[in-house]
């Protein structure tokens, strides 16, 4: 009976997830085919409307055109003057102003919102959180706090869309090295699902301690380094003193000499 039981639980952790993607998959292809059906007029009618995704293969094309248009001259007097018209409106113009600098930030190449995972010790001493930098802190934050800020967002578990954003001090931030999708994963499982250890080994406590140690060591070369050129100037200065002491020594030697030599002469 425990050998059935086992082969029944490795048989539904394999076939879950492949019937839980394939249904999710279906379910948003005909939900965007429905949306694309709705916004085409007589679409609906048309044989081609049965043919499962060609809604939303329509919508790639429509959206490669929009942006094709956008490109030129024509297309970008017509989203200025459309953007002119919803800054008018008042509810919809901070909808739509959020909504394009959020995609803006997170859709452009050289962006670094989302692409690092950190630990941030958070809400006590000792305890640690999984956060995404979203950037480095600017504007009136970064001018009224004399520290290097990063901007951090902390998702919620299960849904990482919700959260809250932390400005905290750089130094007081651990990178990681495991990628955004398995930290999203790990935050969505609740630490079920754990991704394979790439940090070489090392505790949190010898990272933060190599981080602090860095700037010590450079401040004790330089320091070493100066005490180094200070004793090397001083041997300097001590042997330029001391060689006319023994040339004069020698010189009161040879004069001192010079009598007792001439006596015996003298008998």
């Amino acid at each position: 009976m425990g050998r059935i039981r086992s082969w029944f639980f490795t048989g539904l952790v394999v076939t879950a997830p492949v019937l839980l993607t394939i249904y999710i998959t279906w379910s948003a292809i005909e939900i965007i085919d429905g949306q694309v059906a709705n916004l085409l007029p007589h679409f609906a009618e048309t044989a081609y409307s049965e043919i499962p995704g060609i809604g939303l293969l329509i919508g790639v094309a429509l959206i490669t055109v929009i942006g094709a248009l956008a490109a030129g001259f024509m297309g970008r007097w017509l989203i200025s003057f459309g953007e002119s018209l919803l800054n008018r409106m008042p509810v919809v113009r901070s909808i739509y102003g959020a909504t394009k600098q959020i995609l803006e930030t997170v859709v452009s190449a050289q962006s670094d919102a989302f692409r690092e995972v950190v630990l941030v010790e958070y809400p006590r001493k000792e305890l640690w959180v999984i956060g995404f930098v979203t950037g480095n802190t600017k504007g009136e934050v970064d001018t009224l706090i004399d520290h290097d800020m990063v901007n951090v967002f902390i998702p919620t578990t299960p849904n990482p869309t919700s959260g809250f954003l932390l400005f905290c001090p750089k130094k007081e931030v651990i990178f990681l090295e495991m990628e955004v999708e398995e930290a999203v994963k790990m935050v969505v499982s609740g630490g079920i699902v754990t991704p394979p250890d790439r940090s070489g080994g090392k505790p949190i406590a010898e990272k933060a301690a190599s981080t602090k140690a860095a700037p010590k060591k450079a401040s004790m070369k330089k320091t070493g380094s100066a005490k180094v050129a200070v004793k090397k100037t001083t041997a300097k200065a001590v042997t330029k003193k001391t060689t006319p002491k023994k040339a004069v020594t020698k010189k009161a030697v040879t004069k001192k000499a010079a009598p007792k030599k001439a006596a015996p002469k003298n008998r």
